[in-house]
């Protein structure tokens, strides 16, 4: 097949729906499918088109769900993006956060072909659905197929676009995270705990995290709490200084992709103690498939993944208290962290990527084989009822 991936998002910035398509993109051209990449483009670079990303209209930063998402609002590329669909004539366009500004909204517009939405977000609401659903709908109509990453993401979907939708999760890299990755020594000797994610944001939860780390500290006065990601440490340094803290931190920063698994195999238990808004949690799928066990809040993106007491335990989110005994309760308990993290190996197994992407494809097929089937059925000629001329010009009932 010849596949279209569309992201609202730039690329420049990493992101969980840019990480998505890459790998369902490296995985088709595994299988010998023709893929292209339709992203925006970060301020001050050209558009281009090298064979295989294509980047057009310039990303601007958006606050959304407590991040900032980089799109283009921009509709003067309607032209081009309509001319690189009539030239390459996909068989397959894969639309992820199909309604948002303003790229695949285009794509939309122009498309003749299969298109396929995915959409990841879950929140509370969403006022860009709510007050532009009545234009919206028009473009939700042209999806021939809609995947949800998670039952919260189909939840808050369905909230405002009802319909049916397939359930096709993210996926992991088993063979990049895996338990037998070295981990980094300077920190084998200290009961640690790992925390992965943009801890300036307010829905990651670090605050709960740090104020369970005062409470850890008393049953194990050497623990150590590893912070990786972007973010300001100054931000919660009233709380470092309140709780002394500074001693069992350290703040490693943002890292480059192929460190990151040996921060995983470097600690005893993970931790995201997210107050919500999360449709998935790829993070606690990374350290499943790195073989360690995970304490989570208990949100509904992360039910799906993580079941309690099998791969991790979950616990009442915003509760310090609740997160400082879930995470002492593994630190005491070398058994069951083994238990727990030889689980979550086996279940991140089912979310490997190869997997995701049969799945992906087998909807495709699907999805073609029903558009063909269409296309082939002869439309019937309507009925006409013969109106006399006479009954109209004279007034009288046929």
């Amino acid at each position: 097949m010849k596949i279209l991936l569309v992201s609202p998002f730039d690329f420049t910035f990493p992101g969980g729906v840019n990480e998505h398509i890459l790998h369902l993109d490296a995985q088709f051209r595994k299988r010998g499918h023709e893929t292209r990449v339709l992203t925006p483009r970060s301020l001050g670079e050209d558009e281009y088109d090298d064979g295989h990303f294509i980047k057009l209209g310039t990303a601007v930063p958006i606050p959304a769900n407590g991040s900032t998402a980089r799109i283009t609002l921009s509709p003067f590329v309607s032209g081009k993006v309509k001319d690189l669909l009539q030239r390459e004539r996909f068989d397959i366009i894969h639309l992820h956060e199909p309604l948002a500004p303003a790229l695949p909204l285009l794509v939309l517009l122009h498309s003749r072909t299969v298109n396929v939405g995915t959409f990841h977000a879950a929140r509370s609401h969403n006022l860009g659905y709510l007050y532009g659903k009545p234009v919206l709908a028009h473009f939700f109509s042209k999806l021939h197929g809609r995947i949800a990453v998670s039952p919260a993401a189909l939840e808050f979907v369905s909230r405002y676009f009802p319909g049916h939708y397939e359930l096709i999760p993210n996926g992991i890299d088993v063979e990049v995270f895996r338990p037998d990755v070295p981990p980094i020594q300077r920190f084998g000797d200290r009961p640690t705990i790992l925390f992965v994610g943009r801890y300036n944001e307010s829905r990651k939860g670090f605050k709960y995290l740090l104020e369970a780390l005062a409470l850890v500290r008393r049953e194990f006065p050497a623990c150590l709490l590893l912070v990786v990601g972007p973010g300001d440490p100054r931000r919660f340094q009233w709380l470092i200084d309140r709780y002394e803290l500074e001693s069992h931190l350290h703040f490693v920063g943002p890292i480059a992709p192929h460190e990151l698994p040996r921060y995983y195999t470097s600690c005893d238990v993970f931790c995201s103690p997210a107050t919500g808004r999360e449709s998935f949690g790829i993070v606690l799928l990374e350290a499943m498939a790195s073989g360690r066990p995970v304490v989570a809040s208990d949100i509904r993106g992360y039910r799906y993944v993580v079941r309690h007491g099998v791969e991790g335990l979950l616990v009442e989110r915003k509760n310090p208290e609740a997160l400082a005994l879930a995470l002492v309760h593994l630190l005491a308990d070398r058994d069951l962290r083994e238990r727990l993290g030889r689980a979550g190996r086996q279940r991140a197994e089912r979310f490997s990527w190869s997997v995701i992407a049969e799945q992906t494809l087998a909807y495709y097929e699907r999805l073609r084989a029903v558009d063909i089937r269409k296309a082939a059925t002869p439309v019937p000629r309507p009925s006409i009822t013969r109106i006399p001329l006479r009954g109209w010009w004279s007034g009288e009932t046929p």
